[in-house]
Parts: C-alpha cells; structure tokens; sequence
C-alpha cells in the first residue's frame, strides 16, 4: 500500500535550542502529474537567533512514485556568512551520479569562494538524504531491528543504517502520539550527521508523522517538534 503522504502534505515544527525557540521548518508533499513527487523542506530562524546567525536553508528532491528514487536533489544553504549550493542528478540507466557544491562569498552576485563537480558510480539504488528520510517512513519498523540501504551525500555513496530503538508515548501542540522512535544513522555529512546523533519520533499509525526530531550537539540538543500538519486523504479515510 503506498504511503499516505505520497497524496500531498505539510508539516510544521518548531525548532528550539534547550528551552529557547530558535526557529521554524516545514516539510511539504507535493505531488506532480506524471506519477512524479517533489519534497520540499524549508529552515528559518528567528528572534534574536536570526539577528546573531541568520539561517535560510532549503532543500530539495523530485522522485519516482513507483520506487521512491529520487531524479534530482538540491540542497541551497544560508547559514551567517556560508551560502553553498549542492545539485545531485542521479543517471540510473547509466549508472552514475552527477554531484555539484558551490561555497559562494557573494550568493547574490554569484561570487564564488570554491565549486566541485564529482561523478560517482551507483548500483542504481541510492537515495538521496531527503527521499531516504521519506523511505524510513514507509518501512516495517520493530523495535529492536536494524535495516540498511544505499545513499548518496556529499560527495559519496554511503550505507545508511536505520535502527528502531523503543515505542514511547510523545506530546506536542500537534497532539499526544504513540511512535516508534529509530535512529539513521549515515557515515558523513548530510541530514543524518555521524557527528550528532540524531533520533526521529514516528507516529505508530498508517500516517507515520515525523513528530519529533532530536538531534545531539556539542552545545547541547535540537529540536524540532511537529506543531500542526496538513495531510490530503483518499477518499473514505
């Protein structure tokens, strides 16, 4: 059965650094015509945070229904004084992906600080960080077990490891969930940073809602816990 999000959806989070509200992030469904889907995901801070180290990340995938691969990947981030691009256009037929970074000190003039273009071999399974967060959604999650599968990040293909740790009870201004709580982990940079640990609370129902996210820094933990959420049911649910 395919995965309800694959109809269209929004989510909501607030984002906070120990008892302080940093910022907010939303993470949208979009679903194409051509028995495609865009998956969007967008990271802005605020206050005082945004005043110090203004963040405006925004990350990008456009994927195939029928396997959930993804065709394309772009990651655009403005974090203080970084601005980096990274494209990834993934050639399944032809066995390779194409990946492109660019650190600009000037992103409105388009003054570039150094750029890399690399092509690396893939067996035709990878997923990109934003359609293999998706995947784990979709997956039959029991506690104590462990799946692998293929990605690429950064500038390599990596095996990401997807452990299911325990079921706990979580409370947002979403509601009260039950949910499955697994960590990926993936050996390099990208969404799930070896260098943070980083735990996601899923919903243990057919909607599989990323409820809360937990992810361990040096100076502490973020979060980013799920406010409201905007789900386009087929019909009779």
């Amino acid at each position: 059965m395919k995965p309800l999000w694959l109809q269209g959806e929004k989510l909501n989070y607030t984002i906070s650094w120990g008892f302080i509200t940093a910022g907010t992030a939303l993470m949208e469904v979009r679903p194409l015509a051509d028995g495609k889907t865009e998956i969007w995901s967008f990271a802005r801070n605020n206050g005082l945070f945004e005043q110090i180290y203004p963040v405006a990340d925004t990350v990008y995938s456009r994927m195939r229904n029928e396997e959930f691969l993804p065709e394309v990947f772009k990651k655009t981030l403005h974090e203080g004084s970084y601005h980096n691009k990274s494209v990834i256009r993934f050639d399944r037929a032809g066995g390779k992906a194409w990946l492109s970074d660019t650190v600009f000190t000037d992103p409105v003039k388009r003054k570039i600080k150094r750029s890399t273009d690399t092509v690396i071999a893939i067996t035709g399974w990878e997923r990109c960080i934003l359609t293999a967060f998706y995947l784990v959604r979709t997956m039959d999650l029991e506690v104590g077990k462990e799946t692998r599968f293929s990605a690429v990040s950064g500038k390599k293909r990596y095996d990401l490891r997807v452990v299911v740790h325990s079921r706990e009870k979580v409370k947002t201004d979403a509601g009260t969930f039950d949910c499955i709580k697994v960590e990926p982990i993936l050996d390099g940079d990208g969404l799930f940073n070896a260098s943070g640990r980083l735990f996601i609370w899923l919903s243990d129902d057919e909607k599989r809602l990323p409820v809360l996210m937990k992810s361990e820094i040096t100076l502490g933990s973020i979060r980013a816990e799920l406010t409201n959420f905007e789900l386009k049911l087929p019909a009779g649910k």
